[in-house]
């Protein structure tokens, strides 16, 4: 912004200001000590540039694109500013819809074709001969009509049809050569059976009704003749009555009462309506009621029926920062470690089997999540259920990671025992290792109980009864009704229409839109992680979000990742797997 001020103001100089006179060089100045009245005004520039503002600096990029979201250009798109680094944006301008054709010949060459050489007029006539078209009416020739003529018939002087017998042109049968009085004469010959017959009479005839009456005259008018008026005087009378315009030239009187009425009711230009201000006896800025004192609970303590001692008025934004930095230690354990136990590992410095205060605050300084001492305080007072002051296995998994999306990194059970070969390590007990489902093998630790209120006499909904991990309703003999929200039936096109909105399993779910990534915040979705990329483009990514590698890494990852996909195709959800799997063994080793 710096740079783009100056360059606004050097292209904003100021000509430099004429001290000459208009006069200078014309006539002698006799008084030279007598200076000019007037004021000095810069000279040089024509009216064009007087009218024509200065060109304003080209705008940055990050300010482009909101501008294109709430005033475009004029013939330019509305572009979201979220969208505004999209790729497909860029793909949907060049792309080409069809199947590309070879071009034939072009609309010149076949208007105006090249001249062709005499052996190839010789061959092509050739060839147009093989047409039964060709060889009855060949270009530039007449049709050959004599198979279909009589034998013996002239061609060259029988004429046929009936000869026009001219009588006179179109000019003198639409104006003869006439006076009007026998034009006239002429249509009368039978215009009175046209009457009879038909009832039709001219412009300003008197119908014949056939009046015998003797003092009856058929040239007579009877009646007043109505006035008339080119500028529509008499038509304005006739649309207003008597009374209104009378009304309109009357004064208006109004009661006193009814006016005091208006003033007080009814809203006045520049004041604001008050209808009682009158009536009152207070300053302006005077406020009624009665002040209330918000109450120590809200309306969750009164569903819950809290005691007074366990009001939680006022603790909501530290329960939500709380939860925001436990969503931030999921999402990087999740994505940083196989199992639990590498995870636990990390954190537990000292190896001591339980997570302290400063190796809490090491791993969030280490995963950009630098938070206060008093949040940290608080994270390690929310997930030590037991009060010890540490965090351990059980209570790592229940609060800083998905402990069902995860492995435990435990050894196994074998039936309803551990087998004799392995132990159980110090970090976790026997109790606390329950299965992930009752046909299952795979361990995983107990669920700790960690709310703000308990239920209220057990109650339990059915779906949470259908869905539950351990127990649950089985559902797979119950009927399906309907369609499918999410038709993973069907396969996803690979062009979507505007009007297609069914859900083909690759948009998010409730839990993607209650709890959206991190990228979501940069205008990033999962489409953008699993969309094949290029060598190079693939390289400028990682590049840019700081992950430095020789060229040798790079290119046995990419080798890597392309064999995990039938086609080679590699994406960015690819590349970031193989990458993890290498740093995890590093871990390990």
């Amino acid at each position: 912004m710096a740079a783009s001020a100056v360059s606004f103001s050097s292209a904003a100089v100021l000509p430099p200001i004429n001290t000459e006179s208009i006069y200078s060089g014309k006539y002698k100045d006799r008084n030279p000590g007598i200076i000019s009245a007037g004021k000095l005004t810069a000279t040089g520039d024509s009216a064009r540039q007087c009218l024509e503002p200065p060109k304003r600096p080209a705008s940055p990029e990050s300010i482009r694109r909101f501008r294109a979201t709430l005033r475009p250009d004029a013939g330019m798109p509305r572009v979201f500013y979220g969208k505004a680094y999209d790729p497909h944006l860029r793909w949907a301008a060049e792309m080409t819809h069809g199947v590309a054709i070879q071009p034939s010949l072009t609309a010149g060459e076949l208007a105006n074709p090249h001249p062709m050489s005499l052996f190839k007029y010789r061959l092509n006539e050739k060839k147009e001969q093989l047409y039964f078209s060709h060889n009855k009416a060949p270009l530039g020739k007449s049709h050959d009509q004599s198979t279909g003529l009589p034998n013996n018939l002239d061609t060259l002087k029988f004429t046929f049809g009936i000869k026009t017998e001219k009588d006179g042109t179109a000019g003198e049968l639409v104006s003869p050569d006439k006076a009007r009085e026998i034009v006239d004469e002429e249509s009368e010959a039978g215009r009175e059976l046209y009457r009879q017959t038909h009832h039709d009479f001219l412009v300003g005839e008197s119908v014949d009704r056939k009046y015998t009456y003797p003092s009856y005259q058929k040239g007579k008018m009877y009646g007043i003749p109505t006035p008339h008026d080119n500028t529509g005087r008499k038509t304005q009378q006739t649309l207003k009555w008597l009374h209104e315009v009378q009304t309109e030239k009357a004064s208006k009187v109004v009661s006193n009462r009814v006016d005091n009425w208006r003033e007080r009711t009814q809203p006045q230009i520049g004041q604001v309506h008050d209808p009682i201000s009158d009536t009152l006896n207070v300053p302006h800025d005077h406020t009624f009621g009665i002040l209330v004192k918000p109450d120590a609970y809200g309306a969750g303590d009164l569903l819950h029926g809290r005691t007074a001692g366990t009001y939680l008025r006022g603790k909501d934004r530290q329960r939500g920062v709380l939860a925001a930095i436990r969503q931030h230690l999921k999402k990087a354990n999740y994505h940083n470690f196989q199992d639990l136990m590498h995870a636990f590992k990390h954190y537990d410095k000292n190896g001591t089997g339980k997570i302290d205060i400063q190796g809490l605050r090491d791993v969030c300084f280490q995963f950009n999540l630098p938070i206060e001492p008093e949040l940290l305080e608080q994270l390690m007072d929310y997930c030590d259920v037991n009060r010890d002051g540490y965090i351990d296995y059980l209570e790592f998994s229940n609060f800083l990671n998905w402990k069902d999306k995860l492995p435990s990194g435990l050894p196994e059970r074998a039936g309803s025992a551990l087998r004799k070969s392995d132990e159980v390590p110090a970090v976790a007990k026997e109790e606390d290792m329950v299965p992930k489902s009752p046909t299952s093998g795979e361990t995983t630790p107990r669920r700790l109980e960690k709310q703000i209120d308990m239920a209220i006499g057990e109650h339990r909904t059915s779906a949470s009864v259908i869905n539950a991990v351990i127990g649950g309703v089985s559902t797979r003999d119950y009927r399906t009704y309907g369609v499918p929200t999410i038709r993973t039936d069907l396969p996803a096109p690979r062009i979507r229409r505007i009007n297609d909105s069914k859900n083909y399993g690759d948009e998010s779910d409730g839990y993607g839109l209650l709890n959206p990534s991190i990228h979501s915040q940069r205008g990033l979705s999962e489409k953008d992680f699993l969309m094949p990329r290029s060598k190079e483009e693939l390289q400028t990514i990682f590049t840019n979000t700081g992950i430095r590698m020789t060229l040798d890494t790079f290119d046995d990852i990419w080798k890597a990742a392309s064999q995990r996909h039938p086609k080679g195709y590699v994406s960015v959800e690819a590349f970031r797997s193989v990458l993890d799997e290498i740093q995890a063994a590093q871990i390990q080793q």
